[in-house]
This record gives structure tokens, sequence and C-alpha cells, in this order.
């Protein structure tokens, strides 16, 4: 097999899918283009506030691309390129494709709440509070994570240091002068566009090396940097979403779209043949660790985001749908940027894919899947005259750029659920709308300054313990299982609507048995090892799988009871 030839063809499908499915998608949820949407009728210039459609769609999928779909499937591959290719292919087209645009048509059409409101509506405020829970904790994890992989980027990677900050500055301008000055979008984009790339340039003249210039150790230095990683996210968080989320999110889409332009491009010019092994087994020696994996459930669960991620509904309910100016957009925005997800992991699988299986197996034993990625990128482009360094370094800025757009976005995202956690039983507004009417301890934690403290202070318990790292391998179980319970509330709701399910219900099935069984398996593996080896072995992980599994399980309990009584009702005859 060629790459250009796999490449092709998985562009062919995800466009005839965007247009054909994604169409249908429309139909069955009964989007309306004349409807208006709540970004339009509750703008407040703070959180609501409606976005043209490449603005959206460069937040949006800034903010759920990440380093997510590169990591997945580079780390999935050694179960084979057809294997990864076949699920990254279909599964973002059948399920992560469909899971997302249900996110965004679920939360716009219930007043742009998030997808915890729909799920009170549909299984109870228990339901409600069981599911933020499980939010909030993904949440904090990929805070935590994403901090800590960023503050190591800027060590490592000075330049990017750099760039990112000069990122935020720029971005805070484009903001003011877009939204406050009345500055055609075009036009900033011809100012500003040039200049980010020109903030690329002065990192690499210009890195800011905090060991060199403070004298200090990597180790001091790493802590500085999660200080103002966190100041970041906090301001991030409690800023007005035109003044620093939605310029410095359609700023950094550009980057990724040059990145992936590289990519493809390198490709079709390189057209590189695929070496590695299309298919290994169903049980698979992990190349670094030497752990005996199952190609199901691991596969699916290991390349997450490339195909499916429940983060996505996160965001979709909690920023891109109180911005979204159109039911219009939902489709390009939602539909169409996990198709572009998709296809920088199908990328992503290609860059490694030229290698044979144990020259892949020696590589990623040494060097990190987001290494693995740039060196191939690298060389891909190298082809049609991109010096191979230049590229690497490009590549490495492009990244570390979209870690910072998804850090920032989760901790906004975990602010909003942080505050919904306590609001009362069936309160018909949020958090925000409410804040100043509720008493005690209630309006306390709704203020979204205390709420944003709440989500940095166990984020930085967290790094500082070292837990995030521990409980990292349960990420993205934990990932798989939000998108299954985001799926059953949609399967819920288009039942009581009197609309069909079947597409619904399908992606939602498979995900709950491929996150549900990987769950199982990690919790079994650690709490062995917990009972034979002593807490610090798998304590953490065994709990954390546990209590994951049980809130899962009780949410499904909700889920089916309140399936029974829609049968009961006879509304169960639209399946």
């Amino acid at each position: 097999m060629n790459g250009a030839i796999l490449l092709a063809i998985g562009i062919i499908i995800y466009g005839v899918s965007y247009w054909l499915y994604g169409r249908l998608m429309e139909r069955m949820f009964g989007v309306d283009y004349q409807r208006a949407t709540p970004a339009v009728t509750k703008n407040d210039g703070v959180d609501y506030v409606p976005a043209r459609p490449m603005v959206l769609f460069g937040h949006h999928f800034a903010s759920i691309a990440g380093a997510g779909p590169i990591v997945g499937p580079v780390m999935a591959a050694h179960f084979g390129w057809a294997a990864v290719a076949l699920w990254v292919v279909f599964g973002c087209v059948l399920v992560g494709a469909v899971h997302d645009f249900a996110a965004l048509f679920l939360s716009v059409r219930h007043q742009s709440r998030s997808i915890g409101y729909v799920i009170e509506s549909l299984m109870g405020y228990w339901g409600r509070i069981l599911f933020l829970t499980f939010c909030w904790f993904t949440l904090i994890l990929v805070t935590a994570v994403f901090a800590g992989i960023v503050a190591k980027t800027f060590i490592a990677q000075p330049a990017v240091a750099t760039a990112s900050l000069l990122f935020i500055m720029l971005a805070l301008v484009f903001g003011f002068l877009v939204y406050k000055r009345g500055l055609n979008l075009t036009k900033a984009s011809l100012i500003f566009v040039p200049l980010m790339f020109g903030c690329v340039y002065a990192g690499t003249q210009f890195p800011l090396d905090l060991c060199a210039w403070l004298g200090c150790t990597e180790a001091a230095a790493l802590k500085i940097w999660l200080v103002v990683l966190l100041a970041y996210c906090y301001a991030a968080s409690v800023l007005p979403v035109w003044l620093l989320l939605q310029p410095r999110d359609y700023l950094n889409s550009y980057l990724l779209y040059v990145m992936m332009a590289l990519g493809i491009v390198g490709v079709f010019v390189a057209a590189p043949s695929i070496r590695m092994d299309a298919f290994v087994g169903l049980s698979v020696a992990h190349p670094a660790t030497g752990a005996t994996e199952l190609l199901f459930p691991m596969l699916f669960v290991t390349v997450a985001c490339g195909a499916c991620s429940g983060f996505h509904a996160l965001v979709a309910s909690g920023t891109t749908s109180k911005q979204l100016a159109s039911e219009r957009h939902i489709r390009p925005v939602a539909f169409g940027a996990m198709l572009v997800e998709g296809l920088l992991a199908l990328v992503a699988i290609i860059a490694v894919a030229w290698m044979s299986s144990a020259d892949y197996a020696a590589a990623v034993k040494i060097s990190s899947p987001v290494d693995l990625f740039s060196n191939g990128l690298a060389n891909f482009a190298e082809s049609f005259g991109v010096p191979h360094r230049l590229g690497v370094v490009f590549i490495a800025l492009a990244l570390a750029a979209f870690l910072m757009t998804t850090l920032d976005t989760a901790t906004r995202l975990a602010r909003f659920t942080w505050q919904e956690l306590f609001l009362p039983r069936a309160l018909a507004v949020e958090a925000e709308e409410v804040c100043c009417e509720l008493s005690g301890f209630r309006k306390v934690a709704a203020n979204r300054f205390v709420a944003t403290f709440a989500v940095v202070a166990v984020t930085g318990a967290l790094i500082i313990g070292g837990g995030s790292q521990s409980i990292w391998p349960i990420f993205a179980s934990c990932n798989q299982l939000l998108a299954a319970l985001t799926l059953l509330g949609t399967t819920l709701w288009l039942l009581k609507s009197h609309k069909s399910a079947i597409l619904i219900t399908i992606p939602m099935l498979f995900m709950l048995i491929t996150s549900g069984t990987a769950t199982t398996m990690l919790f079994k593996k650690n709490l062995t090892d917990w009972m034979h080896k002593g807490f610090a072995a798998g304590g953490v992980l065994a709990i954390t799988a546990g209590s994951l599994m049980l809130m899962s399980v009780i949410l499904l309990i909700f889920g089916a009871k309140r399936l029974k009584d829609l049968f009961i009702k006879n509304e169960g005859e639209v399946i």
C-alpha cells in the first residue's frame, strides 16, 4: 500500500460523508436554519457571543484537536496500520462526527446549556450530578496533564515558549480590534495571520530559556512555567470569550491548517510506501512495555480522539454552542471539524507507517509520539524543498499552540461544570444568570471567579503531587465512556421527541461495550497490583477506575429506567 493512495481514499470517504451523512443527520435531528440560536437571543458579551462560522470553526477545531488525534493513532500503530486506519476513517464518520453533531445540536436546543443539563431533563437531578462529576473529573485530568506537557515542552523547546506568549498578546489585540473597534475580519486576518507566523520566527530567534536566563535548574523552571500556565488558565477562564478564547483559537487554527497542508502535500509528493504490518493479531505485545494488549478493546480506546472523544461534547456544549450564530453552522462546525480531525489522525498513522514494524518498535522506546509524528511529516515535507530541521521545529510549535488551546478551553469548561454542580433541581437557567439569585454557599460556589479558582487549585495539586501522571492511563477509557453516555442521552432525547434513534443507538452501544470493557480490565489489573504490591503500585488507578465504573453503571440504570418509561408511554415505536 502507498501512503498517498490511503490518504486519497480517506479524503474521498470524508468528503462524501460530509455531504450525504451530514445532511442525513440534519434531517434526522430537525435542524432549522431560520431558528434563532441562544448566542443571538442571550448575547451577553461574555460567554454568549455569536461568532462568524469560520471563527467558530477555528475555535472548535483548535479546542477539540490538540495532540489527541496525533498521539492516539501513533501509540496504537503497533496493532497494525490497517487496523488503525479503518477505525480512524469509519469510526470518525459513524461514531465521532455523529457524536459531535448530536452534542452541539442538543446543547443549542436546550438554550446552549451543557450536556449535563440535557441529562437532567432526561434522567433527573441525580443523573445530572453524577454526569457532571464524571465530566469535571475528566476535565481536571485534561488540564493537569496538558499543563505538565506544555511546561515540559517550553523547557525542551524554548522557542515554543516565546511564540506561545506572543500568540496570547497578539490574540488580545486581535479580539479588541475586531469586536470593539469593528475591524473587518478579512482585513484583520490579512494583518494578524502573517504576524502570527512572524511570532513563530521570533521564537526561533529569541528562545525564552528560563534555565539560561535565570540560571536555575530544569526542575525550578518547570515549577515557574506551571505557575505561569495556571495563572493563564485562570485569566482565560474568566475573561470574555471574545477577548482571548475566540481570537486565539481562530489564529491558532491557521497553524494547524498549514501543518496539515505540509503533511498532506508531503504525503502526495513523497508517496511513501507503507512498510508497517497491516494487522498484527488479536493479541499484541506493546513495543515499549512488553505488556500484552488485546486488539479489542485497546485499539479503539488508544486511538481515542482520532475517531471519537467525549471531550468534544463538553467543548460543543460548553463554549461552541454559546457562539453558534445559526443552526446552519452545526454541520460544518461539529460534523465537519470531526472529519478534519479524522483526516489529521490518518496523516498521523501514515507518518509512522512508512517505517517497518521492527523500526517502529525500536523508535517508540526512545521517542515520544509527537516526536515520531514531527519527524515523519518533516521527512515528507522535505520531498518538496522544506528543510527537515525547519519542518520539525514548525510542527513542534504548531502542536504546542494547540496544547495551549486545549488547556485553556478545558479550564473554562471545568468552570462551567463546577458552576452547574451547585445549581438547584430543575433550574431553568445557567449558573452565570442566577448566581446573583442564589444564596449562601451556592451563591459563592457558582461565582465564576471562585469556580475557576477551584479548578486551578485542584489542577495544581494534581501536578505537584504527581497524581495526574499516575491517573493518566485511565483517561482514554474515561474519555470514551463520556462519549458513550452522551450518545445515551441523545438516544433518549430522540425517542422522547418521536424521532428515529437507530443511527445513534448503535454507536452508543458499541462505545459502551468498548470503553466499559477497557475500564473493567484496567480496574482488575490495578486492583491485583494493589493487593500484591501495595497501594503505590495500583491503588490510585484501581479506585479511579472503580469510581468511574460505578458512576457509569448508575447512569445506565437511570437511562434504562427512562427508556422503559418511554416505551410504557407508547413512545418507543419511533425506533
